[in-house]
């Protein structure tokens, strides 16, 4: 910050001077005169001055406010800062809340209220009121309010917003920000250059480069106090850096998607908001007129937003960047997380910049496959390697996300938080996981594209729900998420427990096996309450169309066929001691170790997988049988 003499101490002098050499009214304002004409300060105020008024108000001023006025006895902050004139020493009285905002903030205060509530509330009875000139703003010093080196702290509180004031440590830092603003508010003229606009574009374009190089915590204090002077690009590189550390908060980035090179990343980030909004004619309508005032097509702007919103969306950069992106989205599409992922790390130093202002690969974080993936900790892990031809040390990879085998789906987190604990999930052994819906598929079946785990439980429907001719109240048709497990298992899994198990349930294990060998698994956490429906728990194995084992547990009982091996035996799995929770983990722990089976927890809970609509779970029912939805609904009495 200018100001600050060789030694680290502040010099008011030089600060104040730079201030008024490189004062210039802002774009909107004229000046007659001229650039310069306004003058700022005045005559330093002496030290017998600033005595006379610490005696009249009975305490020493704070120690950089007493400086300033050895410099300037007053000050001309700006119109746009709410504060137009500091006064002097002859100006300076107690604040004495005329308006007794004491009682108003002392209703804030709670049993046990902080600290600064309770300096806030106190403030206005005892502040020194500095301001001569505002916009219905006070600028009052606390003597409450101190810190170690006897700095008072200054508050800003605009009386027309109603709002909690502004809180400065100190009148100089008090000043630094006013300077800070007086630079941003004229950023724009193209005329405005000095000494100061000089210095902070030269730490934005070192912070470019350091970002580049992977060394973004060392760019991020630059680019901060870059933007508090209103520097070009300062934004819209710190938000890029913030968008990767919050990788599901989007940012923006102002006029830079009216740059060719950038809207194919810029554009369909920007669109993320507007396309998660439920509300979206007036929303999209504002989103899209905004793109047109920066820049951007309307007609281009409409095709991204509907891409983004559907899900169809595909980040596509060239080169071997682009290539590394098309094979991790097919990795990913499947449930290989993990798998893209370090695809994606390990290409990461090859990609290009499409201009300079463009320091990550920004358009990942729109894509509906791959942008899920990229987590606050994989965020930092892009940040941090060298990329854009820079060189630089790369970081520790962060540790897979997938735990392996089924263990997870018994967690107290995770997926029994998000989806109550109930699934079902048939897997394939040796086919892909494109020929599921011609194994169990309802007719006509076709895969999906790839959605949100929460939007597959929305599209599920009951059968007396759906219109289509020929599905009967009995069926028990899943919809289900499709991808790849470990070894050669595809996996068609249905986590959302719409339907309960009865004893019209039909394994589909013999139909999903004409592929090669096949495994059925449903677990139903039972209910506690009296009456409640039992723990339940099937398995059944087939090969080539025939069942070779299979059990279902339903509370005690076990119902059984074939040869099961023993490391699959319900009565090892499911013992009466345990808790319904211990028999269904130590089953998962089997069928990881029997069968290796697996599932992908990050694509099943947090990731996108395209989907289908299976044959029905049960069976038709028999004669003698019937089938009815009952529906009960509290009536107030």
């Amino acid at each position: 910050m200018s100001g600050i003499s060789s030694n680290g101490s502040f010099n008011w002098g030089q600060f104040l001077q730079r201030w008024q050499e490189e004062w210039v009214p802002r774009p909107d304002q004229e000046e007659d005169g001229g650039p310069g004409s306004v003058v700022l300060g005045r005559d330093p105020a002496g030290e017998a001055a600033i005595a006379a008024a610490e005696k009249r108000l009975g305490r020493r001023l704070p120690p950089s406010y007493r400086e300033f006025l050895a410099v300037s006895d007053g000050w001309y902050v700006d119109q746009t800062a709410g504060v137009y004139h500091l006064g002097g020493v002859a100006e300076l009285d107690w604040f004495e809340d005329p308006d007794d905002l004491t009682s108003t903030y002392e209703e804030f205060l709670d049993d046990d209220p902080p600290r600064e509530a309770v300096l806030l509330a106190g403030m206005w009875r005892r502040s020194l009121r500095l301001e001569t000139d505002s916009d219905m703003t006070y600028a009052l010093l606390d003597p409450g309010d101190l810190d170690g080196d006897g700095e008072w702290a200054l508050y800003v509180y605009q009386g027309w917003g109603g709002e909690f004031p502004d809180r400065y440590p100190s009148f100089r830092a008090y000043m630094e920000a006013m300077y800070r603003h007086f630079h941003e508010t004229r950023a724009e003229r193209s005329d405005f250059v000095n000494a100061t606009t000089r210095e902070q574009d030269a730490r934005v374009e070192r912070a470019r480069v350091l970002v580049l190089r992977g060394r973004y915590e060392e760019a991020v204090p630059l680019l901060e106090e870059a933007s508090e002077f209103g520097r070009p690009h300062s934004v819209v590189l710190l938000n890029q850096i913030r968008h990767f550390l919050d990788p599901h908060n989007p940012r923006g980035y102002g006029n830079l998607v009216a740059d060719a090179r950038y809207l194919p990343d810029i554009l369909p980030v920007s669109a993320l908001g507007p396309a998660q909004e439920q509300r979206r004619v007036d929303g999209d309508e504002h989103w899209l007129g905004m793109m047109a005032a920066r820049g951007a097509g309307r007609e281009a702007a409409e095709a991204v937003l509907g891409a983004v919103r559907n899900g169809t969306y595909r980040y596509a950069p060239a080169g071997p960047w682009g290539r590394a992106v098309d094979e991790a989205r097919e990795a990913a599409r499947w449930g290989a997380c993990d798998a893209a992922w370090r695809v994606l790390r390990d290409a990461l130093p090859r990609w290009e910049q499409p201009g300079p202002l463009l320091v990550v690969p920004l358009g990942l974080l729109a894509d509906p496959v791959l942008g899920p993936l990229v987590t606050p900790e994989r965020g930092r892990e892009v940040l941090a390697t060298p990329r854009g031809g820079q060189a630089g040390p790369v970081p520790e990879p962060v540790a897979d996300l997938d735990p392996p085998g089924l263990a997870w789906l018994a967690e107290p987190g995770g997926f029994r938080r998000s989806f109550g604990g109930a699934y079902r999930c048939v897997w394939v052994e040796g086919v892909g996981p494109e020929r599921l819906p011609e194994l169990i598929g309802e007719e006509g079946a076709v895969l999906s594209g790839p959605v949100r785990p929460f939007d597959v439980a929305r599209s599920a429907r009951r059968p007396h729900e759906r219109e289509d001719e020929g599905v009967e109240l009995w069926e028990d048709r899943a919809v289900v998420a499709v991808g790849r497990a470990d070894g050669a298992w595809s996996f068609a899994f249905d986590g959302y427990g719409l339907h309960h198990m009865s004893q019209l349930f039909r394994s589909p294990v013999a139909d999903a096996s004409a592929g090669g060998r096949a495994v059925v698994v449903w677990c139903e956490p039972g209910q506690a309450s009296a009456g409640g429906r039992p723990d339940a728990f099937h398995l059944s194995v087939a090969d080539g169309g025939e069942e070779l084992y299979a059990f279902t547990l339903w509370g005690a009982e076990v119902e059984r066929s074939g040869a099961i091996p023993e490391a699959l035996d319900p009565d090892r799995l499911f013992r009466p001691e345990d808790s319904g929770q211990e028999g269904h983990l130590r089953a998962l722990k089997a069928l990881h170790g029997e069968l290796g089976l697996s599932l992908p927890r990050f694509a099943l809970t947090r990731g996108r997988l395209p989907t289908f609509t299976t044959r029905s779970w049960t069976r038709a029912p028999r004669e003698g049988e019937g089938f009815a939805y009952l529906a009960f609904r509290r009536t107030r009495g």
